[in-house]
């Protein structure tokens, strides 16, 4: 009997042994990806959109022959920076919430007499809207998210991207709170950010538009969250849609406060 019990205290202990290595391999990983991290940003591809991004905004196009300069983002006619860190939020003119690769597909079409293909994100036919995001992203750079709540619609928008993001359904039986609504998750290196506290949901939330460098693409949000969808199985995720603006909503409320990161860049 005692020497079962040696036994079984030296197995536990080589066992804590073994698992504490394994914490600090971890920690170690999760030290270098941040140093890649680091070493990527540096030179950040996304500046190209960003130039483009500017271009487009001044530029006189479509049948209209006039630039987007009077196109309100909901800080006033023309008026972009700040205007990243407070979008989705309501206009009264269309009468909804709108994201802000929303509302610019908007403004191009009202102001511009572009028609812009939104419903399903390509991006060829979405390079121009990538481009002004990204510019006026950068604009809004280092300011703390302020995504409103004060009509009720925002209100009700953000209710509904609530309940979305605890939704299962699909063959995995999958909602976004299973990868998304705790501390410490990871997929392989992959941190995975809790979007029900502040700061992780403030900086998930403005770490896009970003640079992919697998990729060699630059992601809008709409992408981002297209691409969660489809890796949980889930029918694809229209442009701007009612859920895609709510998702977007839920999550920037959730990070208010926290300074804006976009645009960024991933691996």
């Amino acid at each position: 009997m005692r020497k079962q019990i040696v036994r079984s205290v030296f197995l536990a202990a080589g066992l804590g042994l073994m698992a504490g290595g394994a914490l600090a391999q971890k920690t170690e990983t999760e030290k270098g990806i941040d140093r890649y991290r680091e070493l990527i940003a540096d030179g950040n591809p996304a500046e190209l959109w960003e130039m483009q991004g500017q271009e487009l905004w001044k530029k006189k196009a479509g049948p209209n022959q006039v630039s987007l300069e009077k196109c309100d983002l909901g800080l006033g006619a023309g008026v972009v920076k700040g205007a990243f860190v407070s979008l989705p939020r309501y206009f009264a003119d269309t009468g909804k919430v709108m994201d802000l690769e929303g509302r610019l597909a908007h403004c191009m079409k009202t102001i511009q007499g572009i028609e812009p293909k939104v419903s399903t994100y390509n991006r060829d036919d979405h390079k121009n809207i990538v481009a002004l995001v990204t510019w006026i992203a950068a604009e809004s750079k280092g300011m703390p998210v302020n995504v409103p709540q004060n009509h009720p619609e925002e209100k009700r928008v953000y209710e509904v991207g609530k309940r979305a993001f605890f939704y299962r359904a699909g063959p995995y039986d999958f909602a976004c709170a299973t990868c998304h609504a705790e501390d410490n998750k990871r997929i392989r290196l992959q941190g995975l950010p809790n979007l029900l506290k502040k700061e992780p949901a403030g900086s998930a939330y403005t770490s896009w538009p970003a640079y992919r460098v697998s990729n060699g693409e630059l992601w809008p949000m709409n992408k981002r969250l297209e691409d969660c969808f489809r890796q949980q199985r889930f029918p694809e995720l229209k442009f701007s849609s009612e859920l895609s603006v709510a998702l977007s909503m839920y999550m920037g409320v959730n990070g208010n406060g926290v300074a804006s990161l976009a645009p960024t860049i991933k691996r």
